[in-house]
């Protein structure tokens, strides 16, 4: 077992902006191309893999993002238990994916941390430290981007209006939290 170390130091709220680290939270990255992997995961986890580009598909326990037309993550709706690193969701689809050659499965859940913000400042701090263009972004609810935040690749998942859950390597988070708390207080 793991021991988990929080990476952020603390939760924050600077002008209707709040940005917290979400812990622990599943996190894996699935592959695949056949027909049957697709149908395989449906029948698994009860949620259909999102098949256009920057899309997402979210069922009561978890959510798909499309990353790359054969790679999405899935990642649980809600935090699971910090004191084991064994997980339901990945059993299930090593014994129904990986292990009949559909697919690959990759535990990626202390590879990335996920920050939640939250408020009506995200897009002018995400403005501030991007190269994209996220006026398209924020008025679809489910949508996906790989971007570049503050020269730090992110994956950025558009839950709800004025709600994004942020995906940043392990390594980097506290950097880039850094960063985001610094650039906030300037908005």
């Amino acid at each position: 077992m793991l021991n988990y170390n929080q990476a952020l130091p603390e939760d924050t709220l600077i002008q209707d902006l709040q940005m917290k680290e979400v812990r622990p939270i599943m996190k894996l990255i699935i592959r695949g191309k056949k027909r049957n992997f697709i149908s395989a995961i449906g029948k698994s986890l009860n949620i259909l893999l999102p098949t256009e580009a920057n899309t997402s598909a979210q069922s009561d326990k978890l959510a798909a993002l499309w990353l790359s037309p054969d790679e999405w993550m899935i990642y649980s709706n809600e935090p699971v238990d910090e004191n084991t690193n064994n997980y339901e969701t990945e059993e299930l689809l090593n014994n129904n994916i990986s292990k009949l050659n559909l697919g690959a499965i990759t535990d990626v859940t202390d590879q990335f941390v996920m920050i939640n913000l939250k408020g009506n400042k995200i897009y002018e701090l995400f403005q501030s430290g991007s190269p994209f263009n996220f006026n398209d972004f924020q008025n679809k609810k489910g949508t996906v981007v790989q971007t570049i935040l503050n020269k730090i690749d992110v994956i950025m998942h558009n839950r709800d209006k004025n709600t994004v859950n942020l995906f940043v390597r392990r390594s980097f988070s506290q950097h880039l939290f850094s960063w985001m708390n610094d650039a906030a207080s300037r908005l």
